[in-house]
């Protein structure tokens, strides 16, 4: 298993593509001008309490005011409020919260009247990038993300992840953290830390507590609403939390963000450094990759599979609805139990992979080929789990049911990624609207004249939409026959209902294209 990181710049931002053995399976647009990116921490205002939901709105520069539920709030939220006004009027000079003393924990049952006021300034960290009509999702138990560890302030709890699963590991892991952890500072240590040794988890954890000290100079002047942290850009956030012996290479085709990923990764993986490349083809970089080529056939409505079968995606405003097909598969010679088998297995692969591409988010309902077999129910159940283990977004995958619907929720951070691969009209290019038919006769008359005279073709042939054919043809003293008195040569005009009805071509008497 290979990972290739391709990235596209230009004026507007970068393309990002993730390859897995050469397959497309994340695509991210990372505009020039994005803000309100997820772990972006902001200095906002409380614009509204709202008892019926228990939740705040806050201000933090959005076009719509940012949500904030209570529970979001985290259970230092108190001491973190008291470190932001202490800050802010000067009172604490050092970003440092070693001797901090800490506030009690809120209630997980209370109301969020009781821990806001109207108007009062809160540090807020985002969660979920503004979707459609609604603006930002909030949460105030802020982290710091690294390569092995998160960092999070005002609190004391050292958590493992769970797919660390050997008992003296999680032992060993929690002693060394133990060890060189700052005191208020509650750290979570991430999957990639299994077998790390002191030093690289001392490096990550400074790392963070230097970002958090940055930040905290900022807040020191800053004006609300206001950007206090930045999360750092999609490219190192996908390197920092994929990166590992199986990346192969980051090819880039712009110099500076070269220069920005190769110390990126030289900071956090030295003897990985020669990976990124800086690409110089004359032909685009998403070209050389087939990556242009994937995304047209990977972003429709309908996705081939493999070996004939198909899946059609489709989206509304409450869930997302996949129904698997197959396609020609139906005319084999295997039974229907083989065949919807062989088929569903085929598309749960390729949905998987869909859902991380198109970053699709909150419910989807896939209706799978009906199987009358438990087992082959559970065989594609498990087929599921196996290819979303990958998947970065935290989801919940239920078995297929009687009615042969498999329920999954995937968490929704940022917009879905929609690409639209329709091309333009060739002949209203996109407008909806056509050149002037009255104008075609001239423009025709106009190339003939050039075809003709200064390119000196011989033996021309037009070929044209029939209606314009019978123009051409029609009557007595025809424009066919007006063109043999002005150009003094025999012109042919053939048909083609292919064309459309303002669309022509020139072709010369070796039956090729004239170009014009």
């Amino acid at each position: 298993m290979n990972y290739n990181l391709v990235i596209n710049t230009n004026d507007q931002g970068c393309r990002i593509a993730l390859l897995k053995d050469k397959d497309l399976v994340e695509f991210h647009v990372e505009a020039e001008t994005s803000e309100f990116k997820v772990g972006d921490i902001y200095l906002g205002t409380v614009k509204k309490i709202v008892p019926g939901l228990n939740a705040a709105f806050i201000n933090i520069g959005y076009e719509k005011d940012a949500f904030l539920h209570y529970l979001d709030l985290g259970p230092q939220v108190r001491s973190l409020n008291k470190f932001v006004n202490q800050t802010l009027s000067r009172k604490l000079n050092s970003s440092r919260i070693n001797n901090f003393k800490l506030e009690p924990d809120i209630d997980k049952s209370g109301k969020i009247g009781s821990v806001l006021n109207k108007n009062q300034h809160v540090l807020v960290q985002v969660v979920k990038e503004p979707i459609s009509s609604k603006g930002p999702r909030l949460t105030s138990e802020l982290s710091f993300a690294g390569r092995y560890l998160v960092l999070v302030p005002f609190s004391n709890a050292i958590n493992v992840s769970k797919k660390i699963t050997e008992n003296e590991e999680r032992k060993r892991l929690v002693r060394l953290i133990s060890s060189i952890k700052p005191e208020n500072f509650g750290v979570i240590i991430r999957t990639v830390a299994r077998k790390k040794d002191v030093a690289e988890l001392d490096k990550d954890l400074q790392n963070l507590v230097e970002l958090w000290d940055s930040g905290i100079k900022i807040l020191k002047n800053a004006r609300a609403p206001s950007r206090i942290v930045g999360e750092i850009g999609r490219t190192s956030s996908i390197i920092r939390d994929l990166f590992n012996e199986d990346f192969e290479s980051v090819n880039i085709d712009n110099r500076t963000l070269f220069e920005e990923t190769r110390s990126y990764v030289r900071t956090i993986a030295p003897e990985k450094e020669k990976i990124v490349k800086l690409y110089n083809g004359k032909v685009k970089i998403f070209e050389q990759f087939g990556i242009e080529k994937q995304m047209k056939s990977l972003f429709g409505q309908n996705v081939n599979l493999p070996n004939g079968g198909y899946i059609i995606i489709e989206h509304t405003e409450a869930l997302h609805s996949i129904d698997v097909n197959s396609g020609n598969k139906s005319n084999s010679s295997e039974d229907q139990e083989t065949t919807a088998l062989n088929v569903n297995l085929e598309a749960a692969r390729e949905i998987a992979r869909q859902l991380r591409l198109r970053d699709m988010g909150g419910i989807i309902v896939i209706d799978f080929i009906d199987m009358k077999k438990i087992e082959n129910r559970r065989l594609v159940f498990e087929k599921m789990k196996h290819e979303m283990k990958d998947d970065r977004s935290k989801y919940t995958i239920l078995p297929i049911s009687k009615f042969g619907l498999m329920q999954i929720t995937r968490q929704r951070v940022r917009p879905e990624m929609n690409i639209s691969t329709k091309e333009n009209c060739p002949t209203c290019g996109g407008t909806g609207k056509i050149t002037a038919t009255i104008l075609v006769s001239d423009q025709i008359e106009k190339f003939l004249d050039h075809i003709i005279t200064k390119q000196n073709e011989k033996g021309v042939t037009v070929v044209l939409h029939p209606y314009l054919h019978a123009y051409f043809t029609k009557g007595i003293i025809s424009r066919q026959v007006k063109w043999y008195f002005k150009f003094f040569t025999w012109i042919r005009i053939l048909k083609d209902t292919s064309l459309g009805i303002t669309e022509f071509r020139f072709i010369n008497k070796a039956r090729e294209p004239i170009e014009i």
